[in-house]
This record gives C-alpha cells, sequence and structure tokens, in this order.
C-alpha cells in the first residue's frame, strides 16, 4: 500500500510541475518540460535517501514556480523572472554530475538563438 502511495505522490508532484511549465515562455518550458522528464525517470530506481532529498528539492521547485506563476500573474512575459537562487551551501552538495547538469541548463537556458524553432499552437 505505500508502494502505491508513493507512485500517487510522484505522478502528481510531476504533473503539476508540468502543469506550471505552461505558463513559462515557450522556450524555457520545452527546455523544462524535457528536464523534468529526464530527472524523474533517472531517480526511477534510486534509493529511499537519494528518493527523499529528491522529491523535497522537486516540491521546492514547485512551490517556488507556483508563487513566481501567482505573482506574475498579468504581467509580460518578459518583465517576469522566473527562478531562483541556489545559495553556496546548496552548490557545495551538488555532485560533479550535477553541477555538469546546471552548467548545461544555464547555458541553454541563456542562450540568445535558440537550437529549434518553437512555436506556440495557435487556436
Amino acid at each position: 500500500m505505500a508502494v502505491c502511495a508513493h507512485v500517487s505522490t510522484v505522478r502528481s508532484l510531476y504533473k503539476r510541475i508540468l502543469v506550471l511549465h505552461r505558463f513559462l515562455p515557450i522556450e524555457l518550458r520545452a527546455l523544462g518540460d524535457q528536464y523534468v522528464k529526464d530527472e524523474f525517470r533517472r531517480h526511477k530506481s534510486a534509493g529511499p535517501k537519494e528518493v527523499k532529498s529528491f522529491m523535497t528539492e522537486w516540491e521546492n521547485y514547485k512551490n517556488t514556480l507556483q508563487t513566481q506563476v501567482l505573482e506574475s500573474a498579468g504581467e509580460r512575459y518578459n518583465s517576469v523572472k522566473f527562478g531562483d537562487h541556489l545559495s553556496q551551501k546548496k552548490l557545495n552538495d551538488f555532485q560533479d554530475e550535477q553541477i555538469s547538469q546546471l552548467y548545461e541548463l544555464m547555458v541553454e537556458s541563456t542562450k540568445s538563438k535558440r537550437q529549434f524553432d518553437i512555436q506556440e499552437d495557435r487556436k
């Protein structure tokens, strides 16, 4: 029964994050969606300690993004800043692989020319 509850909690968090990404600028949404999907897939077989940390950090991300989305209601995308600063303590706790991923995300999210031409569907 506990496994079912855990799976439900993970799915709920995953879906909520993807819903919140709908409020991001289209290029950040595409980047964020892919990153979330990859990370959740990568941690499917993680141990209990790693899962606890993983869920805590993604829950914090969801809460931060949800607050920023609500605060940005009615604002223009280019005047809204999404994201948060990482403390030196958090950075020190990262593994080398996580630092590399963070760097790649920073580079990709700050590119002036996007690799793909992503357009929203117009209805």
